[in-house]
């Protein structure tokens, strides 16, 4: 796993470690923009992508885990060599688990701007402004969402707007997720369809992903075949979920 490390100069370096010898880390949950308005890895190798857009959401992450406390931190923008099409296999299998295991994750809701810190006097045109975030309508973030311990939300300006708890009832009135599983309940816990139904309605940028991004809500893992289409993905992931499934389960539709 390759991570991001603040340094006393305020620059980023990425830092390989082992599974055995993962340090505490942040990780970021976001939406993304233009491709070229993300900062890459190879942007971070060659010294370059200051001045891109996406370079202030890594900075925030930055500075947030070390107000945390935590000198790593994780986003998948650039610490994912994605020219690498292995890499980025084993990457999309393993993301649950990355956002599981995080000490903390940070959801930056980028369309949401909001005047005021204290999360407790949230408005209600503020509450509405969260609803309507983009964040809630993609594929990745459903896993990012649910992965980890706990979810901590800011707005644009970094302003802290509550976690997954404090937002419970909002949260779950955006997505229908169950409150149980908003809770930390293992997802184990609930059927098949009613985990696919958590997924209606959400988009991918690359079609394939709207498949791939359940890997973890199942715990399963398969081969990554961009390209593919849609339709096919999610042949692949109902076969792969039928396999794992104890129960003798049948999908209630095929394609989401």
């Amino acid at each position: 796993m390759r991570l991001l490390r603040l340094e006393a100069d305020g620059e980023f370096s990425l830092v390989e470690f082992v599974s055995q010898n993962i340090p505490r880390y942040a990780i970021l949950s976001h939406t993304w923009g233009a491709d070229d308005e993300e900062v890459t890895f190879k942007d971070l190798a060659d010294g370059i992508g200051q001045r891109k857009p996406g370079y202030s959401k890594i900075s925030f992450c930055g500075k947030q885990a070390a107000k945390d406390g935590l000198q790593f931190f994780w986003v998948d923008t650039c610490c994912i060599d994605k020219s690498s099409s292995a890499e980025l296999s084993e990457a999309i299998n393993s993301m649950f688990r990355w956002y599981h295991n995080a000490a903390k994750c940070y959801a930056f809701l980028s369309d949401v701007s909001i005047s005021s810190s204290i999360e407790i006097n949230l408005s209600s045109q503020q509450i509405l402004a969260i609803q309507y975030s983009r964040w809630f309508t993609r594929s990745w973030t459903l896993q990012e969402l649910l992965a980890p311990t706990s979810v901590e939300f800011f707005s644009a300006e970094g302003k802290r707007l509550g976690d997954r708890i404090s937002l419970l009832q909002e949260i779950h009135n955006i997505t229908g997720i169950s409150v149980q599983a908003l809770q930390g309940s293992p997802l184990s816990q609930f059927n098949v369809n009613e985990r696919l139904s958590w997924a209606k309605g959400r988009e991918a940028k690359r079609e394939e992903d709207a498949a791939y991004s359940l890997l973890g809500i199942f715990d399963i893992h398969m081969p990554l075949i961009y390209g593919e289409g849609r339709q096919k993905a999610f042949i692949r992931l109902h076969r792969e979920i039928e396999q794992s499934s104890a129960a003798n389960w049948q999908a209630d539709e095929l394609i989401l």
